[in-house]
């Protein structure tokens, strides 16, 4: 079967410094007539780092659409024209001030298809040194390393709860505890 949806109209709703909005009409594969409300991303890098003992090292700060404080792997939104890498390196030491002499790509994948196109290119920073922190100037972040093994048990009790550290902290916990 042919799931394909062709867009036959466009209409732009905003443009922001972070995302973009718009409502595409398509034909839907048996003829119909359907909207989709689709938010349009720059696509974004995740780090799991982990330190020589197994610590990771998170950030907790505040994120206005759930008006909440989350606990998250560090993370950020790609420049135009960034290689992927480079914004990951940057984003690890803008948010904790670290660097890595080590990095592997875990994964890339959608991070909420039925309504958005951002990409999420998640890495698994080691070999960790002390670089120089600098957040964005609206950021306000708190800096913390726990144990692997405990921000492993923190996903189970509610206490970490986004998708890209969930990911994260499961693969670095079955790649460096589980082997």
């Amino acid at each position: 079967m042919n799931f394909e949806e062709k867009t036959l109209k466009s209409q732009d709703i905003f443009s922001g410094r972070i995302i973009k909005v718009k409502v595409d009409t398509v034909s839907l594969p048996d003829g119909r007539e359907s909207t989709r409300e689709i938010v349009e991303h720059a696509g974004a890098v995740a780090i799991v780092a982990v330190d020589d003992v197994n610590n990771i090292y998170l950030v907790r700060q505040y994120r206005k659409p759930v008006e909440n404080v989350l606990l998250e792997i560090p993370a950020g939104t790609m420049e135009p024209d960034e290689e992927i890498i480079v914004c990951a390196q940057r984003e690890l030491e803008e948010e904790t001030g670290l660097r890595a002499g080590s990095w592997e790509k875990i994964l890339s994948y959608y991070s909420a298809p039925g309504f958005c196109d951002e990409k999420l290119h998640l890495f698994l920073a080691r070999n960790l040194t002390t670089g120089e922190k600098n957040p964005d100037a609206d950021e306000f972040l708190e800096n913390i390393s726990i144990p692997l093994e405990e921000a492993y048990r923190m996903i189970f009790t509610g206490q970490i709860v986004d998708g890209k550290s969930i990911i994260g902290i499961q693969y670095a916990f079955n790649h460096l505890v589980r082997g």
